[in-house]
């Protein structure tokens, strides 16, 4: 697609330098230079654009400017650098950047892509909302191990047969978020779930692909030609379709005084707000928000666990360390709670190490200057988008020794208890950091610990152990077998 665009825009170079991007550089970071047109989009590596910024981290140092398009992009690196931008200046760096894919998908509404007061006010009622019916509940808990044991029963009925996890594994995870948000778990069968899970994954790996920097370089071009784009926007209506009926049925079978869930509360909140000319709560906010939510609540945590059980089929040593430490805690019976965790340090210190080392975001959604910044000797203008680029944390040699090996020793002291390490920030930080971060860590830790419980895990006979990803800025596996072979204690 980038040789189509270049060949549709080479027209308009003669104008475009009359406002080339080269006369606004004077006081922000310094960087590659741009050319015309495209900005620095032709130096990205189209599989993993993320080792191209991790590279030019070592020419330009832990703050540089890149330019997507027209468009300058601010690139932080190193978790000294990021705790100082997204803790130390937290409200500076607090706005999400206005992207085209973005606005055409939620109109700048919910909690992931909205700003301003909107964002405040939503990100505020979803904390006491996931809080309430979510994360802070021993029934979210229980919730959790109640998935885990289906999908335990479903790798059971394989009798040890290879076969593709993916699907099973987001249909427990989703079903988390979906009880939560609409009080009912959906079928791991059912056709029409099943869809709206593929659209959930195939919407959040576009966020990672190169058309999806093109598109928001060059939206008014980009959308007239042929590309991912079409599909993807077709599928998010589908699922917006999907979400927006369930969210009927709420409105028409809720009792005000008695919310079951999210969208009953979310929806007495609009009630409450109805004749406030300004308000922020409206049904096509809460369509967006259930849609953020449904999305990250789906992929996220499902893709994190997929790395887990990949990572246990390449080191089975580590994958035998960890079965003995549950043996020895909790035997072959017993659910695990979240109170394990504490008993569990060598399962616990496995869990960071996967999360670091499968680096599923390597950069994080694209932050926003809210105003002119002063940072690091330099200004930032409002509104310049910045990247946290949280794989040079995760790999960041003054906090991790040898960062590209998986060693999960790392997270253990001399005596064999978890130690934490500041630059393991694999949700991001400060305000825009991801706000399911809690239950996430839930799913993966007792989805993960039930599985290795019950089984051993195996790739298939013949099949190499090398892990293949399906490319892009986000590091999503592609589908692969294991055998699941019950474990008789």
């Amino acid at each position: 697609m980038l040789s189509l665009l270049l060949a549709g825009v080479l027209a308009t170079l003669a104008l475009y330098l009359l406002f080339s991007p080269w006369k606004k550089r004077a006081n922000l970071p310094p960087g590659p230079a741009p050319w015309p047109v495209i900005g620095n989009l032709h130096q990205l590596d189209k599989a993993e654009p993320h080792k191209t910024l991790m590279q030019l981290r070592e020419i330009y140092g832990d703050m540089y400017t890149v330019y997507l398009g027209a468009q300058p992009a601010v690139v932080l690196c190193g978790y000294d650098t990021l705790r100082e931008a997204l803790l130390g200046q937290a409200d500076d760096f607090s706005g999400r950047a206005i992207l085209p894919v973005f606005e055409r998908l939620t109109k700048g509404q919910g909690i992931v892509f909205s700003n301003g007061e909107h964002w405040h006010e939503h990100r505020k009622l979803s904390q006491v909302l996931m809080r309430n019916f979510g994360r802070g509940s021993r029934g979210q808990e229980e919730q959790v191990i109640k998935e885990a044991k289906l999908l335990a029963e479903f790798f059971k009925t394989k009798k040890g047969l290879s076969f593709d996890p993916s699907a099973r594994i987001s249909g427990a995870v989703s079903n988390v978020t979906c009880m939560m948000m609409f009080g009912e778990r959906f079928d791991t069968e059912d056709e029409t779930f099943l869809a709206q899970l593929r659209i959930a994954n195939e919407t959040f790996a576009y966020w990672g692909t190169q058309e999806f920097q093109l598109y928001n370089a060059f939206p008014n071009i980009v959308k007239r030609l042929p590309g991912e784009h079409t599909s993807m926007f077709e599928n998010a209506r589908s699922l917006h379709t999907f979400l927006r009926g369930l969210i009927e049925n709420h409105a028409a079978s809720r009792e005000p005084d008695y919310p079951r869930d999210f969208v009953d509360s979310f929806l007495n909140k609009i009630d409450e707000e109805a004749k406030c000319p300004n308000t922020h709560f409206t049904l096509d906010s809460l369509d967006n928000t259930v849609f953020n939510l449904f999305i990250a609540g789906t992929v996220s945590a499902a893709a994190t666990i997929h790395w887990a059980l990949r990572l246990m089929l390449k080191y089975p040593e580590i994958q035998e360390k960890v079965q003995k430490e549950i043996d020895d805690v909790m035997g072959a019976r017993r659910s695990p709670t979240m109170e394990d965790r504490l008993h569990l340090p060598y399962t616990d210190a496995v869990l960071h190490e996967i999360q670091r080392y499968a680096n599923l975001l390597p950069a994080s959604l694209p932050h926003a200057a809210l105003h002119d910044v002063q940072f690091k000797g330099y200004t930032i203008p409002k509104g310049t988008l910045v990247i946290a680029l949280l794989q040079s944390a995760l790999q960041d040699q003054k906090y991790w020794e040898d960062p590209e090996t998986f060693n999960p020793d790392r997270f253990l002291d001399k005596e064999g208890k978890f130690k934490k390490n500041d630059a393991s920030i694999p949700f991001s930080a400060g305000k825009r950091v991801c706000l399911g971060e809690a239950l996430a860590k839930m799913e993966i830790f007792l989805i993960f610990i039930t599985l290795l419980q019950k089984f051993s895990f195996r790739a298939p006979v013949g099949k190499s152990n090398h892990i293949e990803l399906i490319g892009g800025g986000i590091r999503i596996l592609k589908p692969y077998n294991i055998h699941a072979e019950e474990r008789v204690l």
